[in-house]
């Protein structure tokens, strides 16, 4: 009851406060009454894990406890008469707790606590305790009787040794923790040899997946095996250290005068061959891959375990986005790129707050009447206090890491349907429709139909003013959202247009009944009729727009460079077309400025 109280160990100090408060509180109140009280007492006497002797006013022992006759290894009846000094293992520590008879005493106090006695063991020899002395009132108003409490210190170090193990390890793989990693890594670093420091930093890819599809108890023993397997890769290799730093993100440190870039990226290569061999669980042959940040460097070399840690991740970070499945080595000016890139993502949210986004727009003019705008493709540009303008690819990658592509595509459409209506109130039917992209992220919403419907009605524009700009990778997503959302968009009258490049990709449009009214010609079929474009690219072209107008399609083109390739594609059946010739881009007032002059 008192060594483990709700999980929580109570120290030996503890544990003698509690029994002498409430053995005094048994004698204050023993009379009849109270013989309930005084039972507890004595069973608590009996069963406590602390050592405990009563003696009587010259220090003789008059009862011993079950746990006192344990720790001297003799029955506590053998213990009685005895004086408590003469528990002592030698002359000296029987003298200190003489003394502390003495001095308990002669102060006039309640308790005392003598640290490193030793006790004399009847088979093991001798043992260290921490000594408590203190006083028992007696049955009369001035009687007191001593008391003495003795706790084992080498239970103590084994308890503390078993915290601090639990504290700097992860109770899960048995590997140590970030704690301990992080503490390793610092005394590393400030050792002062010349060697050389490896940092590789792991994570499994997909980890997520083996968690939901299998549930989390096989999560838990592939990462098991994970621990295992890197342990038997890197440990004993240039005082190989792994850790588990996260949840499915693990850490190695390695050192050596003789530790190479080529050792440790042998070592990496190694440990991700051997990830591969697939784990059977639970009648799953489970296989995983992992992606690793390598740092090697000098370890006198200057700069924190935080920075260290830091260009690791990074390079992680690197191996992620390049497809995951491998390594990558700590480049120097890619980190600094990648860390400017990494502050861009963190303050998206507050540039969106505090206005710092705009629509950049893109038109789209009819090549029977070029000074006509058709449509304009809508887009987001960033006006960044320090880097200046940055453009939507810039962005956007970042913004698909921090969560930020949702509030961006919410942003677009409703400033881009904002603007339709500002245009249409101002030109009536000289109004160009706005063609939107959106973020996939957004595209996949389920509640997307309802988002536009209440942009539609917030700015009062029919549906047939919006068109919907997408390709067939971000069309055909492996839920069917987009597609189920567009259908609907469709029927409601928002206009669908579809990229494509070459007659594979418009054949999709008739095989899945595809509710699209415009197809945009793009890529090298449209970029073969720039410059002087062979017979056999003219033909593919004009093939591509018969088999469009045989849908009953309306076609435009992007990326036309000059008047002249505008020419070709007008001359071919293209209606629309967007690029160079017209305008790579244009800000809200050069749009109002050219259908102004279109309306004059």
């Amino acid at each position: 009851m008192l060594t483990d109280t709700k999980g929580v160990t109570l120290p030996p100090e503890n544990r003698e406060r509690l029994l002498l408060e409430f053995a005094r509180e048994v004698l204050r109140n023993a009379d009849p009454a109270y013989e309930g009280v005084l039972l507890r007492f004595t069973t608590l006497f009996t069963v406590a894990p602390i050592a405990i002797a009563l003696a009587d006013i010259d220090g003789d022992i008059v009862e011993a406890n079950p746990a006192l006759g344990k720790l001297v290894g003799l029955p506590p009846e053998r213990l009685r008469g005895r004086h408590l000094s003469d528990l002592a293992a030698t002359t000296h520590d029987a003298d200190r707790i003489r003394g502390g008879l003495e001095r308990l005493t002669a102060r006039g106090t309640d308790r005392l606590t003598e640290r490193g006695v030793h006790l004399a063991h009847s088979q093991d020899g001798r043992l260290t305790t921490n000594v408590t002395l203190a006083w028992l009132p007696g049955d009369g108003p001035e009687a007191r009787f001593p008391v003495m409490m003795a706790a084992d210190t080498d239970d103590l170090h084994l308890l503390g040794e078993r915290l601090l193990h639990q504290n700097l390890h992860d109770p899960l793989t048995g590997l140590p923790n970030a704690q301990a990693f992080t503490t390793r890594l610092e005394a590393a670093l400030g050792t002062p040899d010349r060697g050389q420091l490896g940092l590789v930093y792991l994570d499994i890819d997909g980890f997520k997946v083996i968690n939901d599809g299998l549930g989390a108890g096989v999560g838990d023993e592939v990462l098991k095996e994970v621990a295992s397997k890197l342990s038997r890769t890197f440990t004993g290799h240039h005082e190989g250290y792994v850790a588990r730093l996260s949840g499915d993100g693990f850490g190695v440190l390695l050192r050596g005068e003789d530790l190479t870039q080529q050792q440790v990226v042998a070592l990496v290569d190694r440990a991700l061959e051997d990830l591969n061999e697939p784990v059977y669980l639970g009648g799953h042959g489970i296989g995983v891959s992992a992606s690793a940040g390598i740092v090697v460097r000098p370890a006198a070399e200057r700069g924190s375990h935080v920075e260290l840690l830091r260009a690791a991740e990074l390079a992680l970070h690197r191996a992620k986005e390049a497809g995951k499945a491998q390594w990558m080595l700590f480049d120097p000016q890619l980190d600094a790129r990648d860390r400017g890139r990494y502050q861009l993502g963190a303050v998206i949210a507050g540039a969106l707050e505090n206005g710092e986004f705009s629509l950049i727009y893109q038109p789209t003019v009819k090549l029977s009447r070029p000074g006509e705008i058709a449509a304009v493709n809508a887009g987001l540009r960033w006006n960044h206090p320090d880097r200046g303008e940055l453009s939507s690819d810039e962005f956007y990658p970042l913004a698909q890491i921090t969560g930020m592509t949702i509030p961006l595509g919410k942003w677009l459409l409703a400033e881009s349907l904002a603007a339709t209506a500002r245009w249409r109130d101002q030109f009536g039917d000289a109004a160009p429709d706005v063609c939107i992209r959106l973020p996939k992220r957004l595209a996949v919403d389920q509640d997307l139909v309802l988002l536009v419907k209440e942009q539609l009605d917030r700015h009062d524009l029919p549906a047939r003013a919006m068109r919907l700009c997408t390709d067939h990778q971000s069309l055909f997503d492996d839920s069917g959202e987009v597609l189920d959302s567009f259908t609907v968009l469709a029927d409601l009258g928002v206009q669908l247009v579809l990229t494509v490049s070459g007659s594979e990709e418009l054949e999709l449009i008739p095989r899945y009944g595809l509710p699209v009214r415009h197809v945009i010609l793009s890529g090298p079929a449209v970029d073969a009729l720039a410059d002087d474009p062979s017979e056999t690219d003219t033909r593919h072209l004009a093939q591509l727009v018969a088999r469009a107008k045989e849908l009953r399609l309306r076609i435009g083109a992007e990326g036309v460079r000059t008047a002249e390739h505008a020419k070709r594609l007008r001359e071919l059946g293209v209606l629309a077309a967007r690029g160079s010739f017209v305008a790579d881009s244009a800000t809200g007032d050069e749009v109002d400025e050219m259908i102004e002059r279109h309306a004059g």
